[in-house]
């Protein structure tokens, strides 16, 4: 039996993984108690046919003392049950948005402040997260996005490195993103705003790919970043980062930053290992 706990902070999608889950031919039940975790686990396995695969949600809702939730785990794994937790986390900056959107209130704010709340359940939370086996940040991904990294994990069983790996291009005249991790400039580069035919084109457009890849250069650099990005990912997966945000600019982010990030989302896409995306910030639609 595949017995997957679905945690993490409060607002981070932990309901909709579930939802994902049950779609896929789990059988998945949310916020039970921690002393009932292992009936649980024990009645799913007796039931008649049994359940092969089955998901269960916990959250600061429920008591999650450390030394209760190993316990539990060791307590399964005397069963012959191999408990997988998967921790959903997003960034404070996001839980706070999507907490005012909604309106709701944050269960560990009580009469203090959302980011209050969310502080201290970060805190309390911190052990389930060292504990997990996969983490995914959501503070980026659409639902067909979270969909499709929980499909390669629980679904086609491939191995996962924990973490989501966003390839962003964009103007350096709109600013560098906020959220970059690394930053890379390719303004060395041939720039088709100079050729009145491909001026309205953007570097999703093979002509204009053509002629920013032209040169050596363009090619040389391309392999020399795909080695450093493949050479580093191992490492920061290592310090625990589960969100990369790389980061490649031109002047307006519309022919060579476009041009270079397309074709190094290309190189990356052959590890499937991690979660990658493609962004592009300053093309017009």
């Amino acid at each position: 039996m595949r017995f997957v706990i679905v945690t993490g902070m409060s607002g981070a999608g932990k309901r909709t993984a579930l939802k994902i889950l049950e779609d896929k031919g789990y059988f998945c039940a949310d916020n039970i108690p921690l002393p009932l975790v292992e009936k649980f686990a024990e009645l799913s396995v007796m039931q008649e046919g049994g359940h092969d695969k089955v998901a269960l949600g916990i959250d600061s809702r429920t008591d999650l003392e450390e030394k209760a939730v190993r316990t539990m785990l060791e307590r399964l794994k005397g069963q012959g049950i191999s408990c997988e937790i998967l921790f959903l986390d997003a960034s404070d900056t996001v839980l706070l948005r999507r907490y005012k959107e909604t309106r709701r209130s944050h269960p560990m704010a009580r009469d203090a402040r959302i980011a209050e709340g969310i502080a201290q359940e970060r805190k309390e939370l911190i052990f389930l997260k060292r504990l997990a086996d996969y983490i995914i940040d959501t503070s980026t991904l659409l639902t067909r996005e979270l969909r499709g990294e929980m499909e390669k994990i629980f679904v086609e069983s491939e191995d996962y490195r924990n973490i989501y790996v966003t390839i962003l291009s964009f103007g350096f005249k709109y600013g560098i993103p906020t959220d970059s991790d690394l930053v890379f400039d390719v303004r060395f580069l041939p720039n088709p705003y100079y050729v009145e035919e491909l001026r309205p084109k953007t570097g999703k457009d093979p002509e204009v790919q053509d002629y920013v890849m032209q040169t050596g250069t363009a090619g040389q650099f391309l392999e020399k970043l795909t080695d450093l990005i493949e050479f580093s990912l191992p490492y920061y997966v290592d310090e625990g980062k589960n969100q990369l945000v790389i980061s490649i600019g031109c002047t307006g982010g519309q022919h060579r930053s476009v041009t270079i990030a397309e074709q190094l989302y290309q190189k990356l896409s052959t590890h499937s290992e991690y979660g990658l995306k493609l962004e592009h910030r300053d093309v017009r639609s």
